[in-house]
């Protein structure tokens, strides 16, 4: 078999969910934009339906949001299928796919505590990579870290005071 995408994988796609927009950017690496209250639903269906295997996810400061990219894998094309959402920055909530998919437990909650998206329903948002003591609202990979945080001073625990 031929290593690239199916032409009958996207067609479903595109009957199934007619709002998205595909752009073959290789043969084996596909992008699809869809709008965060429809990435639930294609996200199951390339997992549960298609036998797609997430790998990761990736977050983005942009200045129109904040962009999640779902890295879904088809295995037996070897092709990666790349789900972008954008996520307006008035209201970073998305609905959490660790509901039906565990593998992305860890990504969201990441993606959650360095850029601030709230993921609804997820089982346990607590901090992977900042201190106790970080500031819950204080989020690194944001575009106006440096500017709007550059005077706060992290307070060492107890234990650690000089």
């Amino acid at each position: 078999m031929k290593k690239e995408y199916s032409k009958k994988i996207l067609d479903e796609i595109s009957t199934k969910f007619p709002d998205v927009s595909i752009k073959i950017h290789a043969p084996r690496r596909i992008y699809i934009k869809i709008s965060r209250e429809k990435l639930f639903d294609f996200a199951k269906f390339l997992h549960n339906e298609k036998g797609f295997r997430f790998s990761i996810a990736t977050g983005i400061d942009t200045r129109d949001g904040i962009e999640i990219i779902y890295h879904f894998s088809h295995d037996e094309a070897g092709t990666y299928y790349n789900i972008k959402t954008l996520i307006p920055k008035d209201d970073l909530k998305i609905k959490s796919l660790a509901t039906f998919l565990p593998a992305t437990n860890w990504i969201e909650r990441e993606i959650h505590e360095l850029l601030g998206v709230d993921f609804v329903g997820h089982p346990n948002l607590i901090p992977l990579l900042t201190a106790e003591t970080w500031p819950a609202d204080l989020c690194p990979l944001r575009r106006d870290y440096a500017d709007e945080h550059k005077d706060i001073k992290i307070s060492k625990k107890p234990w650690e005071a000089s």
